[in-house]
């Protein structure tokens, strides 16, 4: 068992003020791994305090020093790349194949940020006047359970790029996860003051650095209902915001698609992570003609999927990340079957075997309209819907009629025509013919599903406030 007591603050491990004490449960068994004392509001008001003093002289750094510290980092996490995947399937239960490459995205976000530092410029001229793009200040970094270290080092390594410095609250439930990566950081050799965390609840250390004045910036990635609690208390400080929100991704596949290929290839896609993406594609929409065989072809593929033990390189669904999200999922399951979908694969209760984790059958429900809650709501977990549609027009209407619009998927033979479609989408990123990933790309929400931008130039430029000087 491991007993985390301390945060970090001012380039040290601290003992907390706070005293409130958090289990770590592994979700695959149910056994504790661990425990983890929360913060309070003095613990982060220290942290703040620690991050405005490094901010003087960090915000004035060259750009020189700046890659090099990016660079430090990535070497300094490289070195502990199997300790940290390995942490993070106890803790998470997340399984090997996304674990991995998770901590890849992870340590590719500093040589991303290298790279667009360099061809950067943060001085400009517009009309007669010159634009200083200047760090906006302390940014506080708010990051979820389900990718935490991905989440921490993207945001981090932009912030550091900017010249900000930072106090980050991750999940209380990747405790674990997170103090590795801070030993990593540590060793690293920032400044101090420049990277401060301090673990702790959102109710209390959250909104304790959402409220702050001090405070220029928050980056959270999470729920749309915890975001916006978050955008609603920023406006009392004028806060800038960046808001990665839920989604529930529509993802079409076309009438000229190889669908032999292209069903498999969705199921296997909204079961990413587990089912625990923002970014999954949970909602399958195909032409009414071919449900039959889309059933058939996604049926089998279901069947193949391989739910179990995360650390087995060949599991492609893990445990729900605690036993309150298993029974979330649980929930939406029986909303399914209640609203009238046609049952497919999978469904309630545990697979046969894995009784004793937080496991959910892989399910699709088929037969399903857009109006179901099980289509409308994000439900977070290998659940996942097939919406017949009659033509291409009604296809993106359905993909459309949603509160959300971070990611969607297009199939087609037709490259020309999948672009057409995807340009249509009210979506953030879209993906033609396959699930892709491009960290230099902005990545961020439309609607309901966020404020701002992550990744690369439009990434950077949310940590920096453009400065007019008339000449």
């Amino acid at each position: 068992m491991k007993n985390i007591t301390k945060s970090y603050i001012n380039g040290e491990f601290v003992t907390l003020h706070g005293t409130q004490v958090f289990n770590l449960i592994n979700p695959t068994n149910h056994q504790p791994v661990g425990q983890v004392t929360l913060g309070d509001e003095e613990d982060v008001q220290r942290a703040i305090a620690a991050a405005k003093a490094a901010f003087k002289s960090f915000s004035q750094t060259s750009v020189t020093a700046r890659i090099q510290l990016l660079e430090n980092l990535k070497q300094a996490v490289s070195k502990r790349e199997k300790e940290l995947i390995e942490v993070m399937i106890l803790e998470y239960g997340g399984t090997r194949q996304f674990c991995t490459m998770s901590l890849q995205n992870a340590i590719g976000s500093f040589d991303n940020m290298i790279d667009t530092l360099r061809h950067f410029e943060f001085q400009r001229k517009s009309g007669n006047t010159f634009i200083q793009l200047t760090p906006v200040g302390v940014v506080g970094i708010i990051t979820p359970w389900n990718s935490s270290n991905s989440f921490i080092c993207s945001k981090l390594a932009t912030a550091i790029a900017a010249g900000c410095t930072v106090v980050v609250k991750p999940s209380e439930m990747s405790a674990s996860q997170t103090q590795l990566l801070t030993e990593c950081f540590d060793e690293a050799g920032l400044p101090k003051g420049v990277y401060n965390m301090v673990n702790g609840l959102g109710s209390v250390v959250g909104a304790a650095i959402t409220n702050h004045p001090d405070i220029a910036k928050i980056s959270f990635t999470g729920s749309t209902v915890t975001g916006k609690q978050i955008a609603r208390s920023a406006v009392d400080t004028v806060k800038r915001v960046t808001l990665e929100l839920g989604g529930k991704s529509p993802n079409i596949i076309l009438d000229d698609a190889n669908f032999e290929q292209a069903i498999p290839q969705a199921v296997l896609g909204a079961y990413m992570n587990s089912g625990q993406a923002c970014i999954a594609p949970t909602r399958l929409l195909v032409p009414k003609a071919k449900l039959e065989a889309v059933n058939q072809l996604a049926k089998a593929a279901a069947a193949s999927v391989v739910v179990g033990n995360p650390a087995n390189d060949a599991t492609n669904v893990g445990p729900m990340v605690s036993e309150k999200q298993f029974e979330r999922v649980q929930h939406y399951i029986q909303v399914g079957l209640d609203e009238g979908a046609t049952l497919l694969a999978g469904g309630p209760g545990k697979p046969t075997g894995l009784e004793e984790g937080n496991f959910v059958k892989a399910t699709i429900f088929t037969n399903v309209r857009n109006d179901m809650r099980i289509a409308q709501e994000e439900i977070f977990g290998p659940v996942l819907s097939i919406i017949p549609y009659e033509n291409e027009e009604e296809a993106i209407a359905i993909a459309n009629d949603t509160m959300y619009g971070l990611a969607a998927y297009v199939t087609s033979a037709n490259e020309v025509r999948a672009l057409k479609v995807a340009s249509r989408i009210d979506a953030g990123r879209v993906c033609i013919n396959g699930f892709k990933h491009d960290p230099m790309a902005p990545f961020g929400g439309f609607k309901q599903s966020g404020l701002g931008r992550e990744f690369g130039v439009y990434g950077l430029e949310e940590y920096l406030e453009p400065k007019s000087i008339l000449l």
